[in-house]
């Protein structure tokens, strides 16, 4: 493949536009007859100078005699690549698969349909392992109606909610696709094939923040869900884990195997009952406390872990726009320009606390994303299409395993972030009698409640309440936003307008411990139990999670593969004998 690196193209450039790039570059007569295709492999925004916004689009060439047109070009922005394709490593063949109808406890459990519990399990069923996924939220289907009874009518169901269900905390986000990390692996590029297999737009292959939005990510998950059904699995929805424990005197058809041998309970529809496997990917979530504390009395070991809290503040999407690409931005470029994004990020003057954004939402809504009775938590979420009258952002600060060591979960000190959480998610519920705790900008400096709005009217899914946040937020969280937002408001152009709206409590950005596992991405205590994704501790966002998930998904395939293929041999013997 040639690559033509960092072409410069207009807002709203077209096919024509590419092709008469590739011309160019290439020094082409017949762009029809002298290469079989391209693609575009990259595209950002460039918006620094408002008078000049345009993208910077890189594009894959694929010809026959690729080698030649490249000796004809003497440009550093064009070169030779091979295109890399990710493989997974360990296939079962027919007979294997069928075996594992036979002996299902070599069938890997997956406990949670979230990006990892979901990418996971496509990659273990392409490879014939036929897992079984466990959610103990519902399909996305039934989710989603849930979701909206809790926005209309403040109905909570503890199990089915924006937090548990199909998909996890991403399905009713913004559903961004874009991390931070390196990908020398091919493991991210591998989870946006994924999803653009299962129905994403194809555009956020090369978008430099890709993101598929709630209502579009709904339908891929279904797509997804299907073809592991198509493939021997199963996904089990309203199926609870509730225990774990080391099987004894198992013996089937025959052989023995070395393999440990575990008992899962699962509570369903109809009641409880035990799952025999070998194998285990924990992709639980970070909300799932009982989870947490069930592994902790089982004795897996865990780490505290940093997190953030914080609020989320709303501006109208045209603020934002007008700050990022200029005020005319209209009258220059019309609707081509996405809705605008940012990221902010400050330390406080003594140098203790991060102040930052997180998981910003262009055109998006505000969401009650509450787990518990008598609690109230929040996040952000957009539609594929960004077109929400307000743009909203999570402000949150950095949290230390200092700042909750006095803190315990059902007298556990390694799990005091969740006491920690809860306690800031019980005080939003009161301040905000039950509903969403608001406040303006203008009242949060003073510390007083907010009476009436200004100029920006809330987008929240969910009912909220005029109020102070004051109480709600400790002293360290409160006093570094409001440290922080007058300089957001210099480097954005009224970000810290008086009637900004300011929402409370974002408390679940990240998981606040770490089950711990060895270089095999196992439980040390438990080999055969892979904990996984961000509930674990291992991964930040959508994609991070589901590369996550694809690296449970491999080392449980060499766990499992040997000994798979011993016992399809021992019982082929024990047939004749």
């Amino acid at each position: 493949m040639i690559i033509i690196r960092d072409t410069r193209q207009r807002v709203g450039y077209k096919d024509q536009d590419i092709r008469d790039t590739i011309k160019k570059f290439l020094k082409l007569h017949d762009l029809d007859k002298e290469i079989k295709s391209y693609k575009i492999l990259k595209e950002s925004l460039d918006s620094r100078r408002h008078d000049d916004i345009h993208f910077t689009v890189t594009i894959g060439v694929f010809a026959e005699n690729e080698s030649k047109i490249l000796k004809l070009v003497n440009n550093n922005k064009v070169m030779l690549t091979k295109e890399k394709k990710y493989v997974f490593p360990h296939i079962l063949n027919t007979e294997l698969r069928e075996f594992l109808d036979i002996d299902q406890s070599f069938r890997p459990v997956i406990i949670g349909s979230g990006p990892a519990g979901y990418h996971a399990a496509v990659k273990l069923s392409y490879a014939g392992f036929k897992p079984i996924v466990l959610e103990r939220g519902k399909a996305v289907e039934d989710r989603a109606e849930d979701v909206e009874r809790l926005w209309e009518e403040g109905k909570l169901e503890p199990d089915s909610n924006i937090c548990f269900g199909e998909g996890g905390a991403g399905t009713f986000s913004d559903g961004k696709l874009n991390t931070g990390n390196k990908d020398k692996a091919g493991y991210f590029k591998e989870v946006l094939d994924t999803f653009a297999k299962f129905g994403m737009d194809e555009a956020n292959l090369y978008r430099s923040k890709p993101h598929i939005g709630t209502d579009e990510l709904r339908q891929i998950l279904i797509n997804m869900r299907h073809e592991i059904e198509r493939l021997g699995g199963e996904v089990r929805f309203s199926n609870k884990l509730i225990g774990i424990d080391l099987a004894t005197d198992f013996g089937v058809y025959g052989y023995e195997t070395e393999l440990p041998v575990y008992e899962l309970t699962v509570e369903g529809p109809e009641g409880k009952y035990k799952i025999i496997t070998h194998s285990v990917i924990l992709a639980v979530g970070h909300s799932a406390r009982d989870t947490f504390k069930m592994l902790y009395d089982m004795g897996f070991e865990m780490e505290k872990k940093p997190f953030a809290m914080g609020v989320r503040v709303e501006h109208k999407a045209d603020t934002i726009n007008k700050a990022m690409y200029g005020e005319d931005y209209r009258k220059k470029y019309g609707d081509k320009l996405p809705a605008a994004d940012y990221k902010l990020t400050y330390h406080t003057k003594d140098d203790e606390r991060s102040v930052f954004s997180f998981c910003m939402c262009p055109g998006g809504y505000v969401v009650n994303s509450s787990t518990e009775e008598g609690s109230v938590c929040i996040n952000g979420m957009s539609y594929s299409g960004r077109d929400g009258d307000n743009s909203n952002s999570a402000i949150v600060v950095n949290v230390t395993p200092d700042d909750y060591k006095d803190y315990k979960f059902n007298d556990s000190e390694v799990l005091g972030g969740i006491a920690f959480q809860r306690e800031l998610e019980k005080a939003a519920y009161t301040a905000g009698n039950g509903s969403i705790p608001v406040t303006l900008y203008k009242d949060m400096t003073e510390g007083k409640p907010s009476s009436e709005l200004g100029n920006i009217k809330p987008e929240i899914k969910g009912s909220y309440c005029l109020t102070s946040i004051k109480e709600v937020l400790p002293d360290f969280i409160y006093d570094s936003i409001l440290e922080a937002m007058p300089e957001f408001g210099r480097r954005i152009k009224g970000y810290d307008d008086p009637d900004t709206v300011i929402s409370a409590v974002e408390a679940r950005t990240s998981s606040p411990v770490k089950v711990v596992r060895d270089e095999r991405l196992m439980a040390p205590e438990y080999p055969g139990i892979f904990p996984a994704g961000e509930g674990a501790g291992y991964a930040g966002g959508i994609t991070s999670a589901a590369a996550d998930g694809i690296k449970a998904a491999e080392a449980v395939s060499e766990f499992l593969i040997e000994e798979i293929i011993s016992g399809y041999k021992d019982y082929e013997i024990s047939k004749y004998t």
